[in-house]
């Protein structure tokens, strides 16, 4: 008898991943509480994926790709440099304020080695866009001749952390707060 794959059960083990790796963190999320958590057995996980690794992976990508259409939106590659860095830092923002779980289990995931140089080779190439914008920058004497780990450090973490402060204290950033903050970001990358 061959099971049947079922998009409903897919989604509910993605999401019972999200919340019990959020919650527990990796080595204390197992395929037995997972299932439980999704209301699957832990077989039926093994018709959706391999093993941990390759959902823990799975569900990276997807949310990686998630997150770069959301902050890429109504980005425009030959915009000016800081109004194109402008829309991704606030599309960004937006994101970590509206999918603060979806948020966390991506940051968690750029620092374990559960994910693969492949998984994030593709999460790489999905923020593409901003690290070209970043180049146009430096190359137009804009930006800080700075790598892009250094520009993303700089100009991206301390939204993030600002992000999840509000979050957890349940309080919502002023459009002058997130003003200040743009610009905080901005004058550490530009030149």
């Amino acid at each position: 008898m061959v099971r049947q794959k079922n998009e409903d059960k897919r989604e509910a083990i993605l999401k019972a991943t999200l919340g019990l790796v959020n919650s527990n963190g990796f080595h204390a999320a197992p395929m037995s509480k997972i299932a439980k958590e999704a209301g699957v057995s832990v077989g039926t996980i093994y018709l959706y994926f391999q093993n941990k690794e390759d959902l823990v992976n799975t569900l990276y990508r997807e949310l990686k790709a998630k997150f770069s259409r959301h902050a890429l939106q109504n980005f425009q590659p030959e915009s000016p440099v800081k109004k194109g860095f402008e829309i991704i830092w606030n599309n960004i923002l937006r994101y970590k304020l509206s999918e603060p779980d979806e948020a966390t289990f991506i940051e968690q995931c750029d620092n374990t080695p559960m994910v693969t140089d492949s998984s994030r080779e593709v999460g790489q190439k999905a923020v593409q866009p901003l690290f070209d914008l970043w180049e146009r920058g430096q190359q137009e004497g804009i930006i800080k001749p700075l790598c892009i780990p250094m520009l993303y450090a700089f100009s991206l973490f301390p939204m993030i952390y600002v992000a999840r402060v509000y979050i957890k204290a349940g309080k919502e950033l002023s459009p002058e707060a997130i003003n200040a903050a743009f610009e905080a970001s901005w004058d550490a990358i530009k030149r």
